[in-house]
């Protein structure tokens, strides 16, 4: 009898988690069908049937130059993901092992920046960028991104960080070890699941943001999430190219989280179970 309910219990979990999979999915699957159709199909209803035509991405090719936002979307993911481990790791190990009576007061402060609206401080930072010479560039998006992103990564790792011992790193200490052999060799490779945990994520976050590339690029640095907006015309949305530009730009993103699924729920699960 227990197994029988256990059983029926285990099927209702497993059609509710396919059914929420499925809710999740289907924009992503509908913005892909849509793009395989013609504008007029795309305009006349919903219909998951697609005409098979690929002409909407030769046109978004032809239009725009789709490789120059892809290796800017690159390089400023990548590049402000590795700027802010870099910044993180160091942070997150002083507050993980050697805390104050201000380490979570700072914690939930640096968590706070993210409840801010990102528009209160669009204006000022508009005109630093400017008067520096940082608007439309790699480099200035990439300082952004970093910043943006920074409080995740800290507390992300912190909260890894707590879960190695700390006697390991007194060990290591006793041996001899300076404070950067002691992050670089012994705290960094217990970490690695952690750590790539982070890491993918920021790159999915900085990869996806629309709010300041938009807004702090025109041309020479827009990224993907910039390529997209550039098919919204005065003129009106054409739902197919729109769709195949979207497509286009998540694609790459989705791929590599496909490949690294196995590593970011490991690192997403490091230290759950003891």
């Amino acid at each position: 009898m227990a197994r029988a309910v256990s059983s029926r219990r285990k099927t209702i979990v497993t059609i509710v988690a396919w059914v929420i999979a499925f809710v999740i999915f289907f924009p992503i699957l509908y913005t892909v069908i849509t793009s395989l159709k013609t504008e007029r199909e795309a305009i006349d209803g919903i219909s998951l049937i697609p005409s098979g035509t690929f002409e909407n991405y030769v046109e978004v090719q032809a239009q725009r130059d789709y490789w120059k936002p892809f290796t800017n979307s690159v390089i400023i993911s990548i590049g402000s993901t590795l700027i802010g481990l870099v910044i993180a790791i160091p942070a997150a190990w002083a507050m993980a092992f050697s805390p104050t009576k201000r380490t979570k007061d700072i914690l939930m402060w640096m968590l706070s920046t993210k409840m801010m609206p990102a528009v209160g401080v669009l204006v000022p930072l508009y005109l630093l960028f400017r008067d520096t010479g940082l608007l439309d560039t790699r480099l200035g998006l990439t300082i952004v991104l970093t910043l943006v992103n920074l409080p995740i990564i800290v507390w992300m790792l912190y909260t890894y960080f707590r879960e190695i011992p700390g006697e390991i790193l007194e060990a290591a200490r006793m041996d001899g070890a300076s404070l950067m052999k002691e992050i670089v060799y012994v705290l960094t490779p217990m970490a690695v699941p952690g750590i790539a945990s982070t890491l993918l994520l920021n790159i999915i976050l900085a990869w996806n943001e629309s709010f300041w590339t938009i807004r702090l690029t025109a041309a020479n640095a827009a990224p993907l999430t910039a390529f997209i907006a550039s098919f919204s015309s005065p003129q009106g949305l054409f739902w197919a190219k729109l769709s195949a530009a979207s497509t286009l730009a998540i694609a790459p993103i989705l791929i590599m989280g496909w490949f690294s699924q196995k590593q970011l729920v490991r690192g997403l699960t490091f230290g759950a179970v003891k």
